[in-house]
């Protein structure tokens, strides 16, 4: 009976792993046929990208490139990633639809909300730090500028620190999701991460000390923010145990009154 067994899982094996590469492929074709397009716009991409930081300039600096090939490949790098970028929401998708089905019903319900939410909460964080932070910490920069020293970033160097940034607020936006997830699997309870906040403004202060550049400008903007978002993710982790408390209350009350309409 073993032998005639194994053949069906090793079966199910290869369906899954055909599932996978099924929707990596997707996910894989979706960014490619996002970055097509931007790729011939890459270098008025790379100009949008570089605008916090040229409005603050001296009339005489400007951004400069120390490789030959670098004013071509940079540009197309930056393109790929705002591909990956405009298409995560697919990329997700995919990923989504692969694992769904090995979950429960009650993972189902929540894991949708969750996943939408961390969606826009990433690209609200870029969208803040691209309008809020990034003129206020280029200002700082070139205000604190030694006399007789003209500042001119490398494209590539200038390219890699504003998406480095951007990527950390964008998963610095994702705390409320990670608390709700915290809570909901039972990992942490509720009262715990309430107790601990003022462990937690210390850890994001120095994650924000870590992550932007060492001035305090920076760091504050990043930090507030962070705690913020940790004290809506307790509110939020808060009501959705309200509402799921309500609802299994109301279940076995249902069942009972179709039980006694039965008998």
């Amino acid at each position: 009976m073993s032998g005639e067994r194994e053949p069906l899982l090793e079966g199910t094996l290869i369906s899954h792993l055909l599932e996978l590469r099924t929707r990596v492929m997707r996910a894989f074709l979706a960014v490619v046929l996002v970055f097509i397009p931007l790729a011939f716009y890459s270098n008025q991409l790379f100009e949008w990208l570089a605008r916090p930081l040229r409005r603050v300039l001296p009339a005489n600096s400007s951004l400069i490139s120390t490789s030959i090939t670098a004013p071509f490949t940079t540009p197309l790098k930056l393109s790929f990633v705002a591909a990956l970028v405009v298409a995560m929401p697919f990329v997700l998708y995919q990923l989504w639809a692969f694992v769904a089905p090995g979950l429960y019903r009650h993972e189902k319900r929540y894991a949708v909300p969750l996943l939408v939410s961390s969606i826009i909460l990433f690209y609200a964080g870029t969208a803040f730090a691209y309008f809020a932070v990034f003129p206020l910490m280029f200002n700082f920069f070139v205000n604190t500028t030694p006399h007789g020293v003209q500042m001119m970033a490398d494209i590539t160097m200038y390219m890699d620190f504003v998406l480095k940034l951007l990527f950390s607020f964008g998963l610095a936006f994702e705390v409320p999701v990670a608390v709700v997830l915290l809570v909901i699997m039972g990992i942490v309870p509720l009262a715990k991460l309430t107790q601990i906040r003022g462990y937690v403004l210390i850890a994001v202060f120095v994650i924000a000390a870590i992550v932007t550049p060492p001035d305090a400008v920076s760091q504050t903007i990043m930090a507030v923010p962070m705690y913020l978002l940790y004290e809506g993710g307790i509110l939020f982790a808060r009501l959705m145990g309200r509402t799921r408390g309500a609802a299994e209350t109301v279940e076995p009350a249902v069942e009972d009154h179709d039980r006694s309409g039965k008998a």
